[in-house]
């Protein structure tokens, strides 16, 4: 089982205090790049993993979507969505992403954000979900960018001028990364670039775009706290379909 460090009081207190999570997708700074990939979601059924507080899936209900099933692991997480969601057409589902079993062909689009590089076995994931998605059906995804999360001490390093730089060390190292977020010792899976798209191929997805998210000048003009973001890719966003 994967390690719930959302139902940890302490560390999901803190955590529903992020923009991302008191604001939703516009709290996001990636989530315009992340629309640019979406297909059209007009007739679509879609899962959404590791769907948090429901905001993508009350957003493409919204846009389209005919429902939406959204899963998590954390109680704390499905709880929320299901109290801030009025809609019979959304369904909010605890599940293991580890040991995740879906329908056969029940999706034309899979969508997840920032939720797989807490899955260790992401080979069974990927056969997972191209199983459940119709023929030429949609997966876009956001993971951690490897080079940000290969890291041991994953803290920007500054030099005499104040230039920040990122450490990357045992970057073909992959497995367990354990981080201090919010709460010491959280559990992700680092990848390397090379695997995580390979795994996509070889399980039958066809790899449609590759963004590795870094902010606008509109953006950093509006929020500069974000310029830190240009020294390294933080998110990488990956569009594909079953082939």
């Amino acid at each position: 089982m994967a390690q719930n460090i959302y139902d940890d009081p302490r560390f999901f207190a803190k955590y529903s205090q992020l923009p991302r999570q008191v604001h939703g997708l516009e709290g996001a700074p990636e989530w315009g790049a992340i629309k640019a990939m979406l297909p059209s979601l007009q007739g679509k059924r879609v899962a959404d993993l590791g769907c948090g507080f429901g905001w993508a899936s009350r957003w493409m209900r919204e846009n389209g979507a005919t429902s939406v099933v959204g899963y998590d692991l954390s109680e704390n997480m499905i709880n929320r969505a299901r109290a801030d969601t009025r809609d019979d057409a959304i369904e909010y589902r605890i599940a293991d992403l580890n040991t995740l079993e879906l329908p056969a062909r029940s999706f034309e689009l899979v969508y997840s954000a920032l939720t797989f590089h807490y899955v260790e076995d992401f080979d069974r994931l990927v056969g997972t979900m191209h199983r459940a998605l119709v023929p030429g059906g949609a997966l876009v995804f956001t993971i951690e960018h490897p080079i940000f999360m290969a890291a041991s001490q994953p803290n920007w390093i500054e030099d005499g001028r104040g230039r920040k730089t990122w450490p990357v060390n045992g970057y073909a190292i992959e497995g367990e990364r354990r981080t201090n977020w919010f709460a010491d010792g959280v559990l992700k899976y680092h990848r390397m670039l090379g695997t995580t798209l390979n795994t996509l191929i070889r399980n039958g997805f066809q790899i449609d775009q590759v963004e590795e998210f870094a902010p606008t000048p509109v953006q950093i003009q509006e929020n500069p706290g974000l310029a830190e973001e240009l020294e390294r890719p933080m998110m990488l966003l990956i569009a594909a379909h079953a082939g």
